[in-house]
């Protein structure tokens, strides 16, 4: 089972755009900077380091109540429900948690070491869910994991150019999300996904 990895500032003021610049530098990204997180709580140094070692500890402590958090969100949207159904309410809540908490949802995309979420209940849970909603389909492995890629990769595709202003058409990207595949005969899609092997 691959365990899918899906960082914290909250979003704008309502009615202002998401600004690109902002997303990048203020986001617990890989181009954060230490300096950065020590004006924003207004600590110093010597404070700072004897909380975290390094600033890949700080990324890994934002990171894990995050995957928590949008877990328990994804968890309380699907349940009860299968199939399609379990799908859409998935990709909503998995959009939705990333549009609130942006800099949270972007330090779960990091690249961890196994050992750092070895303990995450946040991160196996998402697998667990992931790969649950996709047996509901009659797939195994690895028809899993490579369907659970592509779901990932049209979810955060999505929120991502929507964060940085990738969809710069005035088009409505609401209504353009809720054309997405996965709103429409995914289930079909998915139940001979692993016939073609």
């Amino acid at each position: 089972m691959e365990v899918p990895v899906w960082c914290a500032q909250d979003s704008p003021p309502p009615g202002r755009r998401r600004q690109p610049r902002r997303w990048r530098t203020r986001s617990a990204s890989t181009r954060s900077r230490c300096p950065r997180s020590r004006r924003h709580f207004a600590v110093n140094d010597a404070s700072l380091y004897s909380h975290v070692k390094n600033l890949r500890e700080l990324r890994v402590r934002v990171a894990l109540p995050a995957a928590q958090e949008m877990t328990d969100r994804i968890a309380a949207a699907v349940a009860g429900r299968a199939g399609k159904d379990a799908l859409v309410a998935f990709a909503n809540a998995y959009r939705q948690y990333a549009l609130e908490h942006p800099g949270r949802y972007a330090a779960t995309q990091m690249q961890f070491d196994p050992e750092e979420v070895a303990d995450s209940v946040g991160f196996h849970r998402s697998a667990e869910l992931t790969y649950g909603m996709l047996r509901a389909y009659g797939l195994t492995e690895p028809d899993l994991t490579d369907a659970g890629r592509l779901l990932r990769r049209a979810f955060h595709g999505y929120v991502h150019l929507e964060f940085t202003g990738g969809f710069g058409d005035p088009r409505d990207v609401q209504e353009s999300w809720s054309r997405s595949p996965v709103f429409g005969d995914v289930g079909g899609d998915l139940r001979s996904f692993g016939s073609g092997r």
